[in-house]
């Protein structure tokens, strides 16, 4: 019987997982930590939930609200309040409400009279002819002007990404937004006469596509997933070497967990043991910097590009084997990102905080990225009378602080909102989150690592490469990363 084996059990590996065995694929799950969901972890204390990752799914496809029906959980999905679509984007220390229509553009505060013009004068801006890679930096001041970048794009890099403008590229990161140049020659004439074809697709703009989330949480849809999977899903089992062979792979597993210090101050140990096992073929759904870690040996010669360096022995002198080399997968960078989860009573907070969230340029000096109004978003989020407020710190901007003690982190954070949301009372909860290495950056080089995954799954027949360091790193494009690797092992596995 032909099975197939998963590395992760984050929301692309459950999602893999799910559809392989509706199809009546024998999958196995392996994660190397003690729970599935990756980074998507809610925390319900004190009549308060808090989201340690992301705080929203975007429904930018038909394939994420089809996972959701399939997995049995239409009935716990909560669409966000419609009372909560204003976005704020801040601007003279306080936060402005970003404008939803042209005649809000041409009268919002946010922007001078210079930067409207801009946007005038888009439509005429030739493309750019000589195919070279451009940052986001470069696009926007090219399509746009200074201002734009500093107050808008700035922010929405750090919100989407905790990234750069300046290393992230356009192409890579907002691949939307080059093919709209590349197409219309504009991005004003792209998002008039491009709708029509993304509602052909069943596409929808992340600005208009609507979010949700769950009754208690995020973590509800992993957990619905992996009760389906049930005993498929094996923790605290790390893979460590893919060995090809004539009839698929062989894996070596490390099971438990090595001895290491609780939270609580006691030392927990767990004894090591090493086994092998096969399957038909291999779905690696963890990170790129793991990927780098993974030894892979092939029994058919590799190309150039996936080779170790010249002169570099590490066949371990086995006749007829080839080492991938994955080294370069450790160089895309993730910087750190701090969640910072605040409750407070609500007459502690001027600011109305009814809508989505706000951004924060560089600009304005501040040192959170932004901060989502949770509680505004969703109901049963904060007990009566209070707010829930999901701020971020880190990224690329500072990644230093980030990685300050939780104390520290609550302590800025609250003297940000106090200047941008009129906070003047101390929090009643507090719950902070550290990911030392958060999200992927798409920056400019960022194909070259496309190329090599797709060369990798061109020569090593059976293994497939899935997630946030490939399609996307909204949870959103990681639900539909774990759809579309199903397509290509199903392929694969009807040819075999």
């Amino acid at each position: 019987m032909k099975s197939v084996a998963i590395i992760g059990a984050g929301i692309t590996g459950l999602t893999a997982a799910f559809y392989l065995k509706r199809k009546g694929v024998p999958v196995t799950v392996y994660e190397a930590g003690e729970r599935v969901g990756g980074v998507i972890q809610s925390i319900r204390r004190d009549g308060f939930l808090a989201e340690n990752g992301p705080n929203t799914i975007l429904e930018t496809s038909p394939k994420i609200a089809q996972l959701v029906r399939d997995a049995g959980l239409a009935s716990r999905r909560l669409n966000s309040d419609s009372k909560a679509e204003a976005r704020y984007l801040v601007r003279y220390q306080r936060p402005i409400p970003m404008p939803g229509s042209p005649l809000e553009f041409f009268t919002t505060r946010l922007f001078t009279v210079k930067a409207k013009l801009a946007v005038l004068r888009e439509p005429f801006v030739p493309r750019r002819a000589d195919g070279k890679e451009e940052s986001v930096a470069d696009f926007v001041k090219r399509r746009l002007n200074q201002e734009f970048l500093d107050q808008a794009i700035d922010a929405l890099a750090a919100g989407v990404y905790a990234g750069d403008p300046y290393k992230l590229s356009v192409p890579e990161a907002f691949p939307r937004l080059a093919a709209l140049e590349a197409r219309y020659g504009s991005l004003i004439k792209g998002q008039i006469f491009g709708a029509r074809e993304r509602r052909r697709r069943g596409d929808i703009a992340r600005d208009r596509a609507p979010k949700f989330s769950f009754d208690e949480g995020l973590q509800v849809l992993p957990d619905g997933l992996a009760r389906q999977l049930g005993d498929a899903i094996k923790l605290d089992t790390m893979v460590t070497r893919l060995t090809q062979t004539n009839n698929g792979w062989a894996l070596t597993l490390s099971e438990g967990r090595v001895t290491r210090v609780s939270e609580i101050g006691h030392a927990q140990s767990w004894s090591l043991r090493n086994l092998n096992v096969e399957h038909s073929a291999v779905i690696y759904c963890g990170t790129a910097y793991k990927l780098a870690d993974l030894h892979i040996e092939t029994n058919v010669p590799l190309a150039p590009s996936l080779s170790p360096p010249s002169g570099e022995r590490v066949t371990e002198g086995q006749e007829g084997r080839h080492f991938m080399n994955l080294a370069p997968f450790s160089e895309i960078r993730y910087p750190p990102v701090a969640s910072v989860v605040l409750g407070f009573r609500r007459k502690d907070v001027a600011h109305p905080c009814q809508g989505f969230g706000m951004l924060i340029p560089k600009v304005e000096g501040f040192k959170i990225l932004g901060t989502i109004f949770s509680s505004s978003l969703f109901p049963n989020r904060a007990p009566a009378g209070h707010i829930t407020l999901t701020s971020y710190v880190g990224g690329e901007r500072r990644p230093d602080l980030a990685l300050r003690p939780a104390d520290e982190l609550v302590t800025l954070t609250c003297e940000d909102l106090r200047v941008l949301l009129g906070v003047n009372g101390r929090p009643v909860f507090r719950h902070t989150a550290l990911y030392p290495k958060a999200i992927p950056q798409y920056n400019l080089g960022y194909g070259r690592y496309r190329a090599l995954m797709n060369a990798i799954e061109n020569q090593a027949a059976g293994f497939f490469l899935a997630g946030h360091y490939r399609e996307g790193v909204s949870l959103g494009d990681s639900m539909v990363s774990g759809c579309n690797v199903v397509e290509r092992v199903e392929k694969f596995l009807t040819a075999k």
